[in-house]
């Protein structure tokens, strides 16, 4: 079975990624397909999160045990297939890129393809910059600072925003309706 993905970003408006992946590649593969669909280092500390509806950070399945002291059961990238996982079309996951800034991918699984394989993942669509793998820490700061104050003029406002590191977005961006005027990258 294929499973393909789509990946936003709540940091760039017009990026996103399709990837196609044959359910039985593992987690690892998964990341590794990103990685190279964004121009990412693979040596950095990355997790995957599954999502419920609202977003909220369930399971996670990580690059590697970390020693946690948790009786939570420890899930390795490498040793967990997609197909163990994932279930149905809608499932959404977070994908952590930058654990000093919580940064992160949204992912959709979007569609599946009974009896149909892939001997290796690989981007399908490919639209927008990707956000920067990693961050000045001061300039994050001071750009979280002024969100903050920005959020907190906008509640008195009574009005609703999206922010930069949200674990929220629109799920139209999920949509490629918004893109038809876009070009494809190569």
């Amino acid at each position: 079975m294929i499973f393909t993905f789509r990946i936003v970003s709540d940091e760039v408006d017009n990026f996103k990624r399709e990837i196609k992946i044959d359910a039985d590649n593992t987690f690892l593969d998964l990341r590794n397909a990103i990685c190279d669909s964004v121009g990412y280092d693979k040596n950095q500390m990355s997790s995957f999160f599954l999502c419920e509806d609202g977003w909220e950070k369930g399971k996670e399945i990580t690059l590697e045990d970390m020693g946690s002291d948790s009786s939570e059961e420890v899930y390795i990238m490498d040793e967990c297939p997609l197909s163990d996982f994932i279930e149905d079309e809608g499932q959404r996951l977070i994908f952590v890129f930058d654990y000093m800034t919580d940064r992160a991918f949204f992912m959709e699984m979007k569609k599946s393809e009974p009896g149909k394989h892939l001997s290796e993942a690989y981007c399908s669509i490919s639209m927008g910059k990707a956000p920067a793998q990693f961050v000045d820490l001061d300039e994050f700061d001071a750009k979280s600072d002024a969100k903050a104050a920005k959020a907190a003029q906008i509640a008195e406002d009574d009005m609703d925003a999206d922010f930069y590191g949200s674990e929220g977005y629109n799920d139209d961006e999920f949509s490629l309706d918004n893109f038809d005027e876009m070009s494809l990258d190569e």
